[in-house]
């Protein structure tokens, strides 16, 4: 079946290549246009050049600062922008094509180094956010397409990143710097959101595909440590996903069957200075498992909408809607069903997030305004396989943020940045557990209503100065979370980047970080509400050279030290830190709700050296990067035993790379291997003791993926077709053990072997 559906998808990329070349090159150019602003002051910077690079193709931006060039051939191309007193920058991966512009914005850093000093200005195609020096990636939404394995995911992308543990192939839980899943930020065009994946874990941050439409992505910037004051609340990352706007030429769309599911997009203008995105997808999931005999169905659907408006030259006002629907439907239709169900944990959400963002441009700065509301309703259910309930929590969380963010040009080479915000949270809801012994031999019970309202409030302030070669950051911030005993956490951080020479830099942060107790870990047991804010000081140094204009080379390390982690009571081997990472059922103790009795007592630490060589797509089509990663990752409960973390990968590397031959081919690749994390093996009798806790690891896995790309040019639209196969070589990797109470014996099931799949979107 698999070797048939191989050979269909091939049929499928080459059947109409005849008609592609009966096609006229003279049809296939197009348009690119954009907009280039100082990053500090949002400000137009009229007189920046903009050249194609590798072709003699360019502009210049007019007063507004928006430039467009006409044109251009069908194809992937990088553009770089320069001006007199700034730092060139060059956006990589803009993908032009007949049928719509291609649109990007350029954020140039002021430089402070005169020309008649004889320091090489660099390329611009590595830059940096002006927040941050050491521990950020950025990705264009071209990059996290083309990625072998990666369902065209924003979360998933990541997981190919230096310090970023991959827990289970199918789900998209983040794992930074041995942190834990709860500790990661989620930032969509600067709206705040707890969770953007379907199924998600409630208190953490995973779950199986994210609900964010990667045609809407403009880039991503994922901070996996040192980041400034600015963000707040999370512990080890914060992933700021960045939409485009709307196109403002006429009314468009995509239609696509992916891997996962098939959608549709509408985008336009709105009057003359407005713009709309607008995006429904479903999940054909539930129609392969049912077909395929499967006891359970996954079912999904997802929307988002964007409207933006030029309301003057100096204000702009953005309206963001998103909506995520899941289900899942058992079928029990025999004993085997029944059990296999009973080893489950059904989870049903459904989510919305709304926002609106005014952003005000004055002489030297800028002030962004915006108010969100986020909800999330869950619904999470397991049964005995006689169908009798084990465990119900149907609760809802309600979110209503205000925020207030300046940026201030003081004077050249020094910049402040403030901000405040006050969020209302609310979480209501019932939890029942029945009397349910798990496999270290502990009993809960728990049949509790909750309902939960908390203030949370933060402050910060962050200073930049720069003196030439030297940069310097200092920042203060302050969190409050009226809930807990000790309302109030001050964060310090401070960071450093030094260039060298014209070449080579070098960079360090030191810091502490502070997060508040989940919410669901607040209603399910009373006693939580004794929990203090977890802390982490974090210390990182680095060293990035250019081998090339289009080449880096990046090693850094870090160690991290983590206080007041909540412990369980119960099981004093048990922190958080250890949990979260999964859909936490029965066979995970339903820990990750916190419904043990819990102190801020757990304590633990992280270390690791990471090393990332990347070669950015530029006049070569070849592109790739290689990402090393040595970590390690420790914990104690209050039994005060080190042990090794439940996601700890003492080894990853990530091998990816692709080659662009035309506008109609591309090819890419991905090899990833990680050695096994911990687990707690099983007594014979399926107990476990908590002398072995997390005592034994899984073996090394590793895997293979290919992705072969094709377009095709018609008048007034495009056809774009994918064949992506994972695990090309077929490598069946270990699974967590696990006891079979049915046969009385402990089992692994087989990873997911060779797994192919095809896409097919058409634009217009």
């Amino acid at each position: 079946m698999k070797r048939a559906f191989i050979h269909l998808a091939l049929l499928m990329l080459i059947l109409p290549h005849g008609i592609s070349h009966a096609d006229s090159d003279a049809g296939r150019v197009g348009i690119i246009t954009g907009r280039v602003e100082d990053v500090s002051t949002r400000e137009p910077l009229p007189g920046a050049s903009i050249t194609v690079v590798g072709t003699q193709r360019g502009a210049v931006a007019d007063e507004r600062g928006q430039f467009r060039i006409a044109d251009v051939h069908s194809g992937t191309y990088s553009l770089r922008a320069s001006l007199i007193g700034y730092e060139a920058q060059v956006a990589n991966d803009i993908l032009v094509s007949p049928n719509r512009p291609a649109e990007v914005s350029f954020e140039l850093t002021p430089t402070t180094v005169e020309l008649e000093s004889n320091v090489v200005v660099r390329s611009g195609f590595f830059t940096k956010p002006p927040d941050a020096t050491t521990s950020v990636q950025s990705q264009s939404s071209e990059e996290i397409r083309r990625l072998p394995g990666g369902f065209e995911d924003v979360v998933r992308a990541t997981a190919n990143l230096p310090g970023v543990a991959q827990v289970d192939g199918g789900r998209n839980d983040l794992i930074v710097r041995g942190g834990a899943p709860t500790e990661n930020l989620y930032l969509v065009d600067g709206f705040r959101v707890s969770n953007i994946n379907h199924f998600g874990t409630q208190g953490a941050s995973g779950g199986p595909l994210s609900y964010i439409n990667l045609d809407f992505v403009e880039n991503i910037r994922f901070y996996t440590g040192g980041f400034g004051v600015r963000y707040g609340d999370r512990l080890s990352s914060a992933l700021s996903i960045n939409l485009r706007d709307g196109r403002t030429d006429r009314f468009g769309g995509k239609a696509t069957v992916s891997a996962t599911q098939f959608g549709l997009n509408l985008e336009g203008p709105l009057g003359s200075n407005g713009s709309m995105l607008f995006s429904a997808r479903r999940s054909y999931l539930d129609f392969i498992f049912k077909a395929a005999g499967f006891e359970f169905v996954p079912e999904y659907w997802d929307f988002m909408a964007k409207t933006t408006h030029q309301i003057s030259p100096r204000d702009r006002l953005s309206f963001l809607g998103i909506g995520a629907l899941d289900n899942v439907r058992l079928f029990n239709d025999d004993a085997e069903d029944r059990y296999e169900n009973s080893r489950r944990l059904n989870t049903n959400m459904e989510q919305a997030v709304a926002g609106v963002s005014w952003r005000h441009l004055f002489s030297r700065g800028s002030v962004t305004s915006s108010l969100s509301q986020t909800f999330i309703d869950y619904d999470y259910r397991q049964n005995d396989s006689l169908l009798n309930p084990i465990f119900e929590s149907a609760s809802q969380e309600r979110e209503l943020t205000a925020h207030v963010d300046a940026l201030v040009s003081l004077r050249s080479g020094l910049r402040l940045s403030a901000g405040l915000s006050g969020q209302r949270a609310e979480s209501d809801g019932n939890i029942y557990l029945e009397p349910f012994t798990n496999t270290y031999g502990e009993t809960f019970e728990i049949d509790n209503e909750f309902d939960v309202e908390a203030f949370k409030g933060a402050s910060y302030v962050q200073l930049v100065r720069d003196f030439g070669v030297l940069s310097l950051t200092g920042g203060l911030r302050a969190d409050y979370f009226d809930v807990i005993d000790n309302e109030w956490a001050v964060a310090p951080r401070f960071a450093v980047s030094l260039d060298a020479t014209s070449r080579v830099t070098l960079s360090g942060s030191i810091g502490r970080y502070f997060q508040s107790p989940s919410l669901i870990w607040l209603g399910s047991n009373p006693v939580n509400h004794s929990l203090d804010f977890i802390r982490a000081d974090q210390a990182i140094g680095g060293i990035e050279i250019l081998t090339r204009t289009d080449t880096r080379l990046r090693v850094e390390g870090y160690y991290k030290r983590y206080r007041d982690v909540p412990a369980s009571t119960e099981q004093e081997w048990i922190v958080l830190s250890n949990t979260g990472a999964g859909f936490g059922g029965s066979e995970e103790s339903f820990t990750a709700f916190g419904i043990d009795s819990l102190v801020s007592e757990g304590y633990g630490r992280a270390y690791g050296l990471e090393m990332s060589l990347q070669k950015k797509l530029s006049s070569s089509p070849l592109y790739g990067t290689v990402n090393l990663s040595l970590n390690r990752s420790e914990y104690a409960g209050l039994d005060g035993v080190y042990r090794d973390g439940s996601y700890d990968q003492t080894a990853i590397l990530n091998l990816t790379g692709g080659y662009i031959f035309n506008d109609v081919w591309e090819f890419s690749s991905k090899f990833r291997l990680a050695t096994g994390r911990p687990y707690t093996p099983f007594n014979p009798d399926g107990t476990q003791d908590a002398e072995r806790y997390n005592s034994e690891r899984l073996s090394t896995s590793h895997s293979l993926d290919l992705r072969v790309d094709k377009r095709w040019f018609f008048g007034g639209w495009n056809l774009t077709t994918y064949l992506d196969i994972q695990n090309i070589y077929n490598h069946i990797g270990d699974s967590t053990p696990r006891y079979n109470a049915r046969e009385g014996i402990v089992e692994t099931e087989d990873e997911i072997g060779i797994l192919p799949s095809i896409g097919i979107s058409a634009e217009f």
